[in-house]
C-alpha cells in the first residue's frame, strides 16, 4: 500500500473517530484532499476502502459515515465485551510489569478527569488500547482494533451519562488490581463486567433519546 494512500485511510478514520465527521456527515473526495493535503487518488482508494468495512454508507451517489441500528449496536456489543475480556486475561497473563505500571498510572491521572465525559473518552481509548497490547496477541488486537473503529459511529459515548465517569474509573481500577494480581479470571470478568454496564448505559441513553423525540 503506498503511503500516501495509508495516510488518507488513516486521517478520514481519525476524523470519524475523533467525531469531526459524525454519522450522517457526508464526505466528498474534494473536500477530504484539500482538507488533509494529498491528491484526490488515494482519498477515493481510502474511501473505497472504508466503504468496504462499513464505516462509510451510500446515500444516492454521495458517501456518508454510517450510523449503527439498534442490532447492530447489540451485536458489536456482544463481541467487544468478549474479546475485551480475553484481551485482560491475557494481560494477566502476559504483561510485563512496565505495561501493569502503565496502565496504574493511566488510572491515577484519569481520576482526575471524572466529570469531563469528553476528555475520559479520549482517554478511555487509550487505556483500553493498552489493554489490548499487554496481551501480546497480534492477532487479538487487530480484531479489536477493527471493532473500536466501528464503536466511532455511536454519535455520543457512554460516558455522557450522569455519574458514569466515576463509576467507569472505578471499574478501570478493579481491572487493573486483577491484573496486577495476575488473575486472569478476575482481570476478563472485570473487564466484561466493565463492557456490559456500559452497554446498559447506552441502552438508556438512546430509550430517553427516543422519549424526548416521542
Amino acid at each position: 500500500m503506498r503511503p500516501q494512500q495509508t495516510d488518507a485511510y488513516s486521517m478520514i478514520l481519525e476524523a470519524i473517530d475523533i467525531g469531526t465527521y459524525r454519522p450522517g456527515d457526508r464526505l466528498v473526495e474534494s473536500e477530504l484532499a484539500e482538507r488533509f493535503g494529498v491528491s484526490r487518488t488515494p482519498v477515493r482508494e481510502a474511501l473505497q476502502r472504508l466503504e468496504t468495512q462499513s464505516l462509510l454508507a451510500r446515500d444516492g451517489r454521495s458517501l456518508i459515515v454510517a450510523s449503527l441500528d439498534h442490532n447492530q449496536m447489540s451485536e458489536l456489543y456482544v463481541v467487544r465485551r468478549e474479546l475485551e475480556g480475553l484481551a485482560a486475561s491475557l494481560a494477566a497473563r502476559h504483561a510485563t510489569d512496565e505495561e501493569v505500571r502503565i496502565l496504574r498510572e493511566m488510572v491515577e491521572e484519569d481520576n482526575a478527569l471524572i466529570g469531563d465525559p469528553a476528555a475520559l473518552s479520549r482517554t478511555n481509548r487509550r487505556f483500553h488500547k493498552q489493554i489490548h497490547l499487554a496481551s501480546h496477541n497480534r492477532y487479538l488486537v487487530q480484531q479489536l482494533d477493527l471493532v473500536h473503529r466501528t464503536m466511532a459511529l455511536m454519535a455520543t459515548t457512554s460516558l455522557a451519562a450522569v455519574g458514569r465517569t466515576q463509576i467507569a474509573q472505578a471499574e478501570h481500577d478493579k481491572i487493573v488490581s486483577a491484573i496486577e494480581a495476575k488473575d486472569e479470571a478476575a482481570a476478563g470478568q472485570a473487564l466484561r463486567d466493565h463492557i456490559s454496564v456500559a452497554f446498559m448505559t447506552r441502552l438508556k441513553q438512546d430509550a430517553n433519546t427516543r422519549k424526548e423525540e416521542g
